[in-house]
């Protein structure tokens, strides 16, 4: 009986990474689990009929089910549908691909494409193909962001402090949702106001059931909604308790009273209900897509949304994801592309994913960023969350591409999260709501989560937040109760915001609203319009908003990093140096050794690191001499020099960042005896054995090589600080300058003061 070898080490290592904690699992068309290509996706086609469709997909209309019907009377155009399905499916993924062809030609053309050619097309493009053809079809020039701001005790203080550090950050949108469903009207309020705090004109909804949802838009108290979710199957929409129809009175009645209306979709919810028929997923999201735009929503946010880690378990799943994404720009949808849910253990992985969406902008990257820590996050856990801001402005100045986040300073976001905080306080004091103590105020300023919070009384929360529903009390009253506790900034960003309400301009394509003065203007696909046609075109990010990328907090000024004053000088300077006799050690510096510099890459001053290599050569009896190398910076050239001098041949160099090396004069200037090149990793042991090999070695005899740690991550670390040390020793440089003898001033002694080295 054979057996299996067992797994080798590396392979045990492997097994242990993030990325194993991730299911992934074979195709199983039948089931619905398989990205495209399903047994029972149809084949494309369209009959119309008296300026009717009649037929879609092989099916005609007397076999329509409840999305069928739908898609035929609202989503697709009779008018270009026989144009469309005549144009080969490769051309058309040309013309979707190539930034050439405007992308309003690629969209006239697919409004009359039926779900299975919508597939058949967007299917032909690679990834890379698929980031290039978004690029070309984003509704919007400039890309936005969405964030998610819950918290696991509804604590309205840390929601209002986390939609004003949102709002500083610059998200344009700041979603919410519950942890008890009845508590939904103070958490809208309390993130409403602290988003205009953070800054005006951020939109904000709460996630929660759509009929609570619409009664807290009729308050004013939300601006748009995200909950209308639509499936691919009939039977998925019967479970909801919904039809296509219902859907799209429900976007109506939002858009009615000025609320923006975007639906959900995307791939696996149909699998996951157990109602995907065989039908791939790619396939049930077009249908799902044809749908939304027929209700005439301004967009939809998909990506497979919370069904990610469905998705990613399949083969070409993160392609799938962009595929949906890029089907809902090419007709016309504004979009929010996901990368909300979490959707691997892999930072890796989850990163690589972000880029399909990144790279080349969206509406809004994610629908949306968990601004706070992932435990407090009630949407799921986020993909990236309060600990990744950084990350995230980093990739956005590394590849100088907009996200929708903005680098801030951290005095700034405690301060606005306390102004929020505060300005919520006043308001449930003045509207009779339960009080919020200043102990609260100053957590939430400071906050890492909802566990720093002292405690509080859901319970009247949820009592307080029953009456409010149920009362007169609208987003006036807030404002007004605003303005007397003397926060009229928030008041009057809150009245801005409920002109536009009244207004309509934030219900076109893909808007958003962008502080103009006093006032707020809505920017979206109508007044400025995604227009990418090739290089040199469309958004570019540049002028301001490139500053505002580059300038994270952490970023230091090149010009500081290394430069010290040198108030207590470390050598006094002789003469030119001369050749020595007998058995010694020259201990050769750089130029700017103890002068413009006084540290090692390590820490090390500069005298301790002398006074070590000095000891180990007293250690063995040898005498030893100091000299400073003015003509070059090179490491192995200054130790040539000094071995040049040395009476014995033997020298040892070292520059300013503290790389030493141990030469002999009869070497050629590149090669020598022993390199310490590990300069972060070198102790003052390390500097002190250094000093007896070259002792021995200037006495004749043998010495063993210093084991020297090898850290692969110094360079990651340090490659900065080590050009710019760098750069100040050449700056020292004197071209053609002679060696100069060196006295080592006792610590503490002034170059006047005498005294010679150990």
């Amino acid at each position: 009986m054979s057996t299996s070898p067992p797994p080798g080490r590396r392979a045990e290592r492997r097994a242990a990474r993030p990325i194993r904690r991730d299911i992934t699992i074979d195709e199983w068309p039948e089931a619905g689990l398989v990205i495209a290509g399903g047994p029972a996706d149809p084949r494309a086609s369209v009959k119309v009929d008296g300026g009717r469709v009649v037929e879609i997909d092989g099916r005609g209309e007397r076999d329509f089910d409840s999305i069928d019907r739908f898609i035929a009377a609202r989503a697709i155009d009779p008018a270009v549908a026989q144009e469309a399905m005549a144009t080969d499916p490769l051309e058309m993924a040309r013309r979707l691909f190539d930034p050439s062809v405007p992308a309003a030609e690629a969209r006239r053309l697919f409004a009359g494409l039926t779900p299975a050619r919508l597939v058949e097309v967007v299917w032909r493009l690679d990834v890379l193909e698929m980031m290039l053809a978004l690029r070309k079809m984003r509704l919007r020039r400039a890309p936005a962001n969405q964030a998610h701001v819950t918290n696991r005790r509804d604590h309205p203080a840390l929601l209002a402090a986390d939609a004003a550090e949102a709002g500083l950050r610059g998200f344009a949108e700041v979603e919410t949702t519950v942890g008890v469903a009845p508590i939904a009207p103070l958490n809208a309020l309390a993130v409403l106001v602290g988003s205009q705090v953070g800054r005006p004109g951020v939109l904000t909804q709460a996630a929660v059931e759509e009929a609570v949802n619409l009664r807290l838009a009729m308050k004013g108290l939300v601006s748009y909604a995200e909950t209308l979710s639509v499936y691919g199957t009939a039977d998925a929409f019967r479970d909801g308790d919904d039809t296509p129809w219902s859907k799209a009175f429900l976007a109506s009645a939002y858009a009615s009273r000025g609320i923006k209306a975007r639906f959900t979709s995307g791939s696996g919810s149909e699998a996951l209900m157990g109602h995907a028929g065989g039908c791939s997923m790619l396939y049930l999201e077009a249908r799902c897509l044809l749908v939304v735009k027929g209700a005439g929503s301004q967009g939809v946010q998909n990506g497979a949304i919370s069904c990610i880690a469905l998705v990613e378990a399949l083969p070409s799943g993160v392609r799938g994801v962009l595929a949906e994404n890029l089907l809902a720009a090419a007709l016309g949808l504004e979009l929010a592309s996901g990368n909300d849910a979490l959707s691997s253990h892999s930072e890796m992985r989850r990163s690589a994913k972000l880029m399909l969406q990144l790279l080349p902008g969206t509406d809004f990257v994610t629908s949306g960023y968990s601004l706070m820590p992932r435990g407090d996050n009630l949407f799921g856990g986020g993909n990236f969350d309060a600990e990744d801001l950084d990350d995230w402005t980093m990739l956005q100045r590394d590849l100088e591409a907009d996200g929708g986040i903005t680098p801030v300073r951290e005095e700034d976001v405690v301060a606005v999260r306390e102004r929020a905080a505060r300005a919520v306080q006043a308001l449930y004091a003045e509207l009779g709501l339960p009080p919020i103590d200043d102990e609260e105020v100053r957590a939430a300023a400071a906050a890492y989560d909802s566990g720093d919070l002292p405690p509080r009384s859901q319970a009247a929360d949820l009592a307080a937040a029953e009456r409010f529903l149920r009362s007169e009390l609208t987003i006036l009253d807030a404002i007004a109760a605003l303005e007397r506790r003397g926060f009229g900034d928030a008041a009057r960003a809150l009245l801005a915001l409920t002109r536009q309400r009244a207004a309509g301009d934030y219900l076109q394509p893909a808007a958003i609203l962008e502080p103009r003065g006093e006032d707020l203007a809505a920017v979206s696909a109508i007044n400025d319009p995604n227009l990418y046609s090739g290089p040199g075109t469309g958004y570019r990010l540049e002028g301001r908003r490139r500053r505002e990328v580059a300038a994270v907090p952490h970023a230091q000024d090149p010009r500081r990093i290394g430069r010290t004053a040198g108030s207590r000088p470390l050598f006094r300077e002789g003469g030119p140096a001369a050749s020595g006799v007998g058995p010694e050690v020259v201990v050769a510096v750089g130029p700017a050794y103890g002068l413009r510099i006084e540290e090692t890459l390590a820490g090390l001053t500069h005298r301790d690191v002398i006074e070590s290599i000095l000891r180990g050569i007293r250690d063995e009896g040898v005498r030893a001499r100091l000299v400073r190398v003015r003509g070059t910076a090179d490491c192995a050239r200054i130790g040539h020099e000094g071995a040049r001098l040395s009476g014995s041949g033997i020298a040892i160099g070292i520059q300013s960042r503290g790389t030493a090396v141990l030469h002999r004069r009869d070497l050629a200037p590149l090669d020598n005896l022993e390199l310490l090149s590990q300069s972060p990793n070198l102790t003052l042991e390390s500097y002190r054995a250094l000093g007896r090999n070259a002792a021995r070695r200037a006495t004749g005899r043998e010495s063993e090589p210093i084991p020297v740690k090898i850290d692969n991550t110094a360079r990651l670390r340090l490659i900065v600080h080590t050009t710019l040390l760098h750069r100040i020793e050449v700056e020292a440089v004197e071209a053609g300058a002679p060696l100069v003898e060196l006295e080592l001033l006792p610590a503490g002694r002034k170059p006047g003061g005498g005294g010679g080295a150990p």
